[in-house]
């Protein structure tokens, strides 16, 4: 499912995570990784002085700087019998020559560690993790600290009772792709699905109102509507959680509780000049997460910078 590997690498980190993920990927199933870097050193803007020649040497040798670095890296790791490429590009904005490559090496997966705050304990998500999310056209896995050990717990998250076709498709390749990394991984796969509550505003306005019958229909209508896709979908789970609220709090919540080494959500983007932004609850999703992440774009998305 996931044969073909683009690995951004950060050499400004100590820890590559991104690498490790990748590496533990292709051990168990069969994957060709890239491992890539974008740099740029703004000195090189001083150097208008030199010939073009001059100023092509010292692009080259921070370039094979760079690569042989990566090599260093990969010493690093039992790589034995993987194929590994190395592409090093020259670039002032790291998440365009992600994408780049990424459209032109045409990736099934886009790896990537976050970084950590250096006084907090939280996770910052860099203007790259973002624009990664929004606009790459690969499925793109965001690395956090926490391992990924046998019998653990993959949690996908769905909106099961949307009307949408985008929706139920997103549905579909969600839990497809979790399933997929659930039984590689050898854990067990749950599905999480939200449902808001009666507005409290309902019960005052309008005083015949049942909000307890009215809260019984919503339940039963998402809970259907969760065995069903669960069923269409034919992927085995461990268990499927129904929660009242928003997602925001929700799906952290109940990933926290099962301890998930991955949480799978998909991306839908609005329409029109915003249809590359992620949406507003998966992004906050995003944000609370303390494990790993697989944002999966919706069926027929193409990313804003690949050509027409």
């Amino acid at each position: 499912m996931y044969e073909k590997l683009l690995v951004v690498l950060d050499p400004a980190q100590e820890t590559q995570k991104a690498l490790g993920r990748a590496l533990h990927l292709a051990r168990i199933q069969p994957s060709q990784l890239t491992l890539f870097v974008s740099i740029y050193d703004f000195a090189y803007e001083m150097t208008t002085m030199l010939s073009g020649e001059e100023r092509e040497q010292m692009r080259q040798s921070l370039i094979a700087d760079q690569e042989a670095w990566i090599r260093d890296q990969i010493r690093n790791y039992d790589s034995k019998d993987l194929v590994i490429d190395i592409v090093v590009v020259w670039h002032h904005r790291p998440f365009e020559a992600i994408i780049k490559q990424a459209i032109e090496g045409n990736y099934d997966l886009i790896v990537k560690g976050t970084q950590k705050h250096d006084t907090l304990q939280s996770v910052i998500f860099t203007p790259t993790d973002w624009h990664l999310l929004r606009k790459a056209p690969s499925p793109v896995l965001l690395v956090k600290d926490h391992d990924w050990p046998q019998h653990g717990s993959v949690l996908a998250a769905v909106n099961a009772a949307s009307d949408s076709d985008i929706h139920q498709g997103l549905n579909r390749k969600i839990l497809k792709a979790a399933g997929y990394i659930s039984k590689k991984l050898n854990s067990y796969l749950h599905i999480v699905n939200c449902f808001p509550g009666a507005p409290a505003s309902i019960a005052v306005e309008i005083p015949e109102f049942d909000t307890h019958q009215y809260q019984a229909s919503v339940r039963e209508h998402h809970e259907t509507s969760l065995l069903n896709i669960a069923q269409e979908v034919d992927v085995d789970f461990a268990g499927l959680h129904l929660r009242e609220g928003l997602p925001d709090d929700e799906v952290p919540r109940v990933a926290n509780e099962l301890d998930a080494e991955l949480v799978v959500l998909g991306t839908i983007g609005r329409t029109g000049i915003t249809a590359a932004l992620l949406g507003n609850t998966a992004e906050h999703v995003i944000e609370q997460l303390n494990c790993d992440l697989l944002a999966i774009k919706p069926e027929g998305f193409k990313s804003p910078m690949a050509k027409n």
